[in-house]
């Protein structure tokens, strides 16, 4: 930020208003914040609601939604605060958005950068600002690197977050009905590390640290890589999703051979439901959720658990036979016709029936490869 013509603000090496350093708050984190935010410290929240145009009461609705302390009347906003509200409060009053809606964004915003920017400080940025030489501090290197790196990390945030929206938009835009693109037919997978809480207690906070960052990497990309949606990683569990039964067959059964072949990991077990799913600020609810969680609970280790509907799906998608019986007798008539006979990525075991809490008896079954499918393609 440059200095303005009164000489207050900070200039071009970070300097902070002596008004700001007189409140306690330590001199180089004032400066990371005002050359993070690109201006100084101007308005108390009422001065800031009453600059936009909105209520005290609105303004702290987004403001709490976004994931902000409540900071009394201090003189902590700036203009790039006043100018969000106006622009939430100006989606309302042109009718893009109810208020609910606003509200619903500035949560759905503020929750997912929370986290990055936690995941940024912590993993990212703190080793980058190991001091590279010795008797410098980690105060000399870190207000030159931020400067350095936020120009390139912004830019980055936004290409990927308009990647993203163009993947969702034309996810929305090709449901059959209006309906279909709240309360979609979805397949979803919960994948679970077997044992974890009892790992909690042998391993070291950094090792179990390592442990989960692998777990979750590596789910990421395979739940990427094969068309699926990561919704959410819980540190021992990851939640996925996919519109195709095939292909939350196949990430699933990829996670299990993955794992199995990673010595360092413990054993995993997945469960898969496919039904009607509420979508909801990039999360999933509704009772193929559910179902999908208590399968796996009871799955075996190093094995996938499906519902009767996906079973089903993959059944009339011609991705598994009903049995290997009738598999059998197609082959043999298509044999008999001179044709191919038909191939199936999947083979489907069912299991006895059997109560799961909350949702009544259910049959699942049991999913794997079949035998002499490529695992490689």
């Amino acid at each position: 930020m440059t200095v303005d013509d009164t000489g207050s603000g900070t200039g071009a090496h970070g300097r902070v208003d002596p008004q700001d350093a007189d409140t306690g708050e330590d001199p180089l984190a004032l400066r990371l914040e005002q050359l993070i935010l690109g201006a100084e410290r101007r308005y108390t929240p009422f001065q800031a609601a009453r600059s936009a145009g909105v209520s005290m009461e609105l303004a702290s609705r987004f403001w709490r939604a976004m994931g902000f302390a409540d900071i009394g009347q201090a003189k902590a906003l700036t203009e790039a605060d006043v100018l969000a509200l106006r622009r939430l409060a100006g989606l309302v009053e042109a009718g893009l958005l109810s208020e609910a809606m606003a509200v619903q964004v500035a949560r759905s915003t503020g929750q997912t950068t929370a986290r990055l920017a936690e995941w940024q400080i912590d993993s990212f940025l703190e080793g980058l600002t190991e001091p590279p030489e010795p008797g410098m501090t980690r105060t000399e290197v870190t207000y030159p690197l931020v400067e350095l790196l936020l120009p390139e990390l912004e830019e980055f945030i936004v290409y990927v977050w308009r990647r993203q929206l163009a993947a969702a938009t034309g996810r929305v835009v090709q449901a059959a009905d209006d309906e279909e693109m709240v309360d979609r037919r979805l397949a979803v997978g919960f994948a679970d590390l077997v044992g974890f809480t009892r790992l909690t207690r042998r391993m070291e906070e950094e090792e179990l640290g390592e442990l989960v960052e692998a777990f979750e990497t590596t789910a990421a990309d395979l739940v990427a890589a094969h068309g699926g949606r990561l919704i959410k990683t819980l540190g021992d569990e990851v939640l996925y999703a996919a519109d195709d039964a095939g292909v939350a067959a196949e990430i699933a059964l990829r996670l299990i051979e993955t794992m199995a072949n990673d010595e360092t990991m413990p054993e995993l077990r997945v469960g898969i439901a496919f039904g009607t799913v509420t979508t909801r600020m990039g999360d999933v609810f509704g009772t193929t959720v559910n179902l999908a969680s208590r399968l796996t609970s009871i799955a075996p280790r190093d094995a996938v658990l499906v519902d009767s509907a996906f079973a089903e799906e993959l059944i009339r998608t011609a991705e598994a036979p009903r049995s290997e019986a009738e598999a059998a007798e197609a082959a043999e008539a298509a044999r008999k016709a001179g044709e191919a006979p038909p191939t199936h990525r999947f083979a489907l075991q069912p299991m006895w029936q059997r109560p799961v809490r909350g949702l009544g008896v259910v049959e699942p079954w049991l999913l794997a490869r079949r035998d002499g499918t490529d695992q490689t393609a």
